[in-house]
């Protein structure tokens, strides 16, 4: 019936959407699944359409921020890929980074551009030490060699390759495959440095359950940070909507913004490189702070830097198709370019449902003067495929974008697309749909998947069964395992479990009374979920002569601790696992 239902998705009258989590992607065949997805929607033809897609359900308010501004390690901010150790110029890094074009009709966009937005970048962090003689300060850039990720960072810890460490904002030991693993690598640190506005299980880690706290040298440095009402900024969520907020409560005791902590420690680490000295100084004594005040940058004026701007004028950029590869603009994250142009933050916008009539002039749910979207306010990505080759929307019904013959522009939604270029049928020169790749249309194969260019099923690494469509390669074989210490945490695999040990698959799953480890803290709320619980079906727990909310102990391959066992499971073929809100 799923599969009918799809099916009848692929109609132009009919549109579909995919909204995937962490379901999907905290899997070792994460990437495979979604881009599975991103094929199907493809074929449908729901790729750029009002209403399709592939859509996140982030966990956070600001998980596509954070992504967009190069939280992943292999990135730099909007997407430009970070720079391999062989790349020496910046010209051999862009030839082997930026897409390249294969049809004469695609406009090829982000490859075209590549350059001018990895120099506005440069210029940006660099200023005047960025310069055409010396390629732009574009040897300034770490260049890592090999994985970088942040289990990969643990990993190092195990190995005994890494002396401190400093979260800002994330808890570790909560969200990774392996907080054993993780909470042993902080044991082999010889510092640690938590910023966060409240304990978490990371600053805590040391005296775990089962823990010796005399055993562990690691000195635990908890920074108190200001919790997100307690300051301004920006959330972006998953259909890109930059959307600013104030501060709500001003800061308590001792804590402070954590890119004020941050600003702090760079000029004592600038302090120390001119007072001492150091090997390669140059990256922290070249890059640019020119703040009101130093210690205290405001994140208003950290927006405007992540715009850009125009350095013969000194104004601020209004677009990304006018950033230059010649060191005359800048740009901190060129996909944000005209968020924060001449006439003011755009992010601030509220122009809303107080009249719908008025502010969503399309009717589509745009809201074109809601806060801000990247790129440049578009609502829609790849929105010209929502309409045929003369300009004519699939859905006449539900129109992302049309062609205005009268006008002779596209209208609706912000294109993406030149505005004034003629549809296909009118001008054969004109480009393709799909403005970002070197092919013009989607992809159906992927030249930058290390699995393969077509999506495969693979088994996860802990499943209980061999893989019914290939047994003899049952997981993913691009997936990375980690061979950090020694004894139990030699080998990933080492710490899985086998099947005649651990036959049952769990699932593990939030309630509404948590928001994950954030509310932890929150006395009514533990109130209301004080402990963790497993759901077992019923047909199983009568098999193993499990009662209902008996207490129990729960094991796993990572992982032993105690929890409540309920009866029944809401589901009848599942074991679900209510993650804990405090430390296992």
């Amino acid at each position: 019936r799923i599969a009918q239902l799809v099916g009848e998705m692929g109609k132009p009258d009919k549109v579909m959407t995919i909204v995937y989590a962490v379901g999907l992607t905290h899997h070792t065949t994460g990437g495979e699944l979604i881009r599975s997805g991103a094929v199907l929607q493809l074929l449908l033809g729901n790729m750029g359409r009002a209403g399709g897609g592939m859509n996140a359900e982030r966990g956070h308010a600001n998980i596509q921020g954070n992504t967009d501004h190069a939280i992943s390690w292999e990135i730099l901010p909007g997407y430009l890929q970070i720079p391999a150790p062989q790349r020496k110029t910046i010209d051999e890094y862009v030839a082997a980074q930026a897409p390249k074009k294969f049809d004469p009709h695609s406009w090829n966009f982000f490859g075209t551009n590549y350059k001018k937005f990895m120099v506005s970048l440069l210029k940006g962090w660099y200023g005047d030490a960025a310069t055409k003689a010396n390629d732009f300060a574009f040897n300034f850039i770490p260049k890592p060699a090999q994985n970088s990720s942040w289990m990969s960072i643990y990993d190092q810890s195990l190995k005994g390759k890494m002396q401190g460490l400093i979260l800002s904002g994330m808890t570790a030991t909560s969200i990774g495959p392996d907080s054993n693993r993780v909470m042993q690598a902080l044991a082999n640190l010889k510092w640690l440095v938590v910023m966060d506005a409240l304990p978490t299980t990371s600053s805590e880690f040391w005296h775990r359950p089962g823990a010796d706290p005399k055993s562990i040298q690691t000195e635990v440095f908890l920074v108190p940070t200001t919790h997100w009402i307690e300051k301004d900024g920006s959330f972006v969520n998953s259909g890109r909507w930059s959307q600013w907020k104030d501060q709500v409560l001003p800061p308590e005791g001792n804590a402070r913004h954590d890119h004020w902590i941050l600003a702090d420690l760079f000029q004592r680490v600038k302090q120390l490189y001119q007072s001492q000295g150091g090997k390669f100084p140059d990256p922290i004594m070249a890059t640019t702070f020119k703040y009101r005040n130093p210690m205290k940058p405001e994140l208003d004026e950290i927006a405007q830097e992540v715009n850009g701007f125009d350095l013969t004028t000194g104004k601020r950029m209004a677009t990304f198709a006018a950033l230059k590869d010649d060191g005359t603009t800048t740009a901190g994250d060129w996909i944000y370019t005209g968020s924060y142009p001449p006439s003011g933050n755009l992010m601030q916008r509220k122009l809303g449902v107080q009249d719908v009539a008025k502010n969503d002039p399309t009717g589509m749910g745009f809201f074109p003067n809601w806060a801000w979207s990247w790129p440049l306010n578009r609502r829609v990505m790849y929105n010209r495929a929502s309409a045929d080759l003369a300009g004519d929307p699939w859905d006449a019904s539900r129109p992302a974008i049309k062609w205005d013959s009268v006008q002779a522009k596209w209208v609706g939604d912000v294109p993406d697309y030149p505005p004034t270029m003629k549809p296909y049928t009118q001008d054969p020169t004109s480009w393709l749909p799909f403005i970002m790749t070197g092919e013009g249309v989607g992809r159906l194969f992927s030249s930058s998947m290390a699995d393969g260019p077509f999506p495969e099923h693979y088994e996860p690494m802990e499943s209980p069964i061999k893989n019914p469509l290939h047994p003899t390669q049952s997981e993913d074989p691009a997936a990375f395992i980690y061979t950090g210490g020694t004894g139990n945490f030699g080998k990933v695999s080492d710490s899985f479990g086998k099947p005649d040990e651990f036959p049952y698959v769990a699932t593990s799953y939030r309630l509404t009374e948590h928001e994950h480890y954030v509310t932890q803290h929150v006395p009514l709320l533990a109130g209301l979920q004080p402990s963790p619980f497993v759901e077992i079906p019923e047909e199983l727990a009568n098999q193993k002569g499990i009662k209902s909310a008996r207490p129990g102990h729960q094991a796993a391959g990572r992982q032993h601790h105690r929890r409540q066992e309920g009866v029944p499971g809401r589901h009848p073929d599942s074991l679900g696992l209510r993650r804990r809100v405090r430390g296992e």
